[in-house]
């Protein structure tokens, strides 16, 4: 796929920021839920709703934004996500019971996912099948630190300033990607997918789900990247109940699987002139798959420190980290006309593979060992789907 000589790629931190837009505002609110609780006069559970609000918004948003971007164009679509995410925002900012903070919360991850689905739909329009795979691996490693700061973040400014200060933190976010995104962003969407055509959101969707190459990359994927879910889910369990560390160290464990993520990232975006795609998929499926075998007898048949189940993690998200850029760009290079549709419904899959190995974490006596044999069964998915869906190079 050739893309024209003025088709000019936007700079990568402005992709980071509206990408950071959206998934900040789920960790970053982490530590606001107990004064969020107090202050409004609800339950526990119905703070940790915002949360769950949060996640299910940004799948069920990807689903929109990536066929509405293919038939309005990138950037009036992330305009109207990013108006979308400021307005609710505010919201929460000014909610003066619990039910109106959650429907907000629920609003701002629709709009905040727009970011997070169209910066990849951005980088395809702008990029080659191997610049695409090198951006979205360097793309990954930054947004990455997101996760990973945002919680210290939030607990900074809550223990300061208090819980609706975050919700000021995600106005001013909301407003500083929105100018920039109206500033600095042409129309990317390539002329192919401009063009007039007839059938609905769900014409594209069955488009893309009748091709073996995009339901290999969704199934295959989604249990590669986002399997790891099942870990964190059981951690505390892990952790303290059955390695009897005390709990602030859970975090640190769970800093492992974000170093062995970027770790996968750089390496995939240095490994992509020398190596093709599916190599890169099948070789990171792999890692992942043996980690998840090793954890599974060490969790089964002994008793491990602490420091090497985080190990062994580290190492099952690099593998992931490796597979991850070049799985999205077979993904997304199935049709040039659906290249948002693709990356929505991609986006969506990731979503709810996820959620579904946390809740299967979650069964049995030993959460442990019930983590483990998910890792492994979606580490069997991955290698099949690859293997037997994706028989020829990209």
């Amino acid at each position: 796929m050739k893309f024209p000589a003025n088709r000019v790629a936007p700079p990568l931190w402005l992709l980071v920021l509206v990408t950071f837009s959206g998934t900040l505002a789920m960790h970053m609110f982490v530590p606001a839920l107990p004064l969020v609780a107090r202050e409004l006069h609800a339950t526990t559970a119905a703070a940790q709703l915002s949360i769950s609000l949060y996640i299910l918004g940004l799948a069920l948003g990807q689903l929109v934004y990536g066929p509405l971007s293919d038939r309005w164009g990138r950037r009036p679509t992330l305009l109207a996500g990013l108006s979308l995410y400021t307005a609710a925002a505010a919201l929460c900012l000014a909610a003066p019971n619990v039910h109106t903070l959650l429907a907000g919360r629920l609003l701002q991850a629709l709009g905040g996912c727009a970011g997070l689905l169209l910066a990849r739909a951005i980088v395809r329009d702008t990029s080659d099948a191997q610049q695409t795979l090198q951006r979205l691996a360097t793309l990954g490693l930054i947004t990455l630190i997101g996760p990973g700061v945002a919680p210290l973040l939030g607990a900074v400014v809550v223990s300061h300033a208090g819980w609706r200060w975050v919700c000021a933190c995600f106005v001013a976010l909301g407003a500083v990607a929105l100018a920039a995104v109206a500033l600095r962003l042409p129309e990317t969407r390539p002329a192919v997918a401009a063009q007039p055509r007839r059938g609905s959101l769900l014409a594209d969707a069955r488009v893309l789900l009748r091709s073996r190459d995009f339901v290999a990359c969704a199934l295959g994927g989604g249990c590669s990247t986002t399997a790891f879910y099942a870990f964190v889910a059981a951690a505390p369990f892990i952790f303290v109940e059955r390695l009897h560390r005390p709990l602030h160290e859970v975090g640190l464990y769970l800093m492992a699987p974000v170093v062995g993520m970027s770790l996968g990232n750089f390496a995939a975006s240095r490994l992509a002139p020398r190596v093709a795609p599916l190599g890169l998929m099948r070789c990171g499926a792999t890692l992942s798959l043996a980690c998840a075998l090793a954890l599974l007898a060490a969790l089964a048949l002994a008793q491990p420190p602490a420091w090497a189940v985080a190990a062994v993690m580290g190492v099952h998200a690099a593998g992931a980290g490796l597979t991850s850029p070049a799985v999205s760009t077979r993904a997304l290079s199935v049709d040039p006309r659906l290249t948002g549709s693709a990356a929505g419904l991609y986006g969506f899959t990731q979503m709810a593979i996820g959620a579904l190995c946390s809740a299967l974490a979650g069964l049995g006596t030993d959460h442990g060992v019930a983590a483990a044999l998910v890792l492994v069964g979606a580490g069997a998915v991955a290698q099949t789907a690859f293997r037997l869906g994706l028989r020829t190079p990209a």
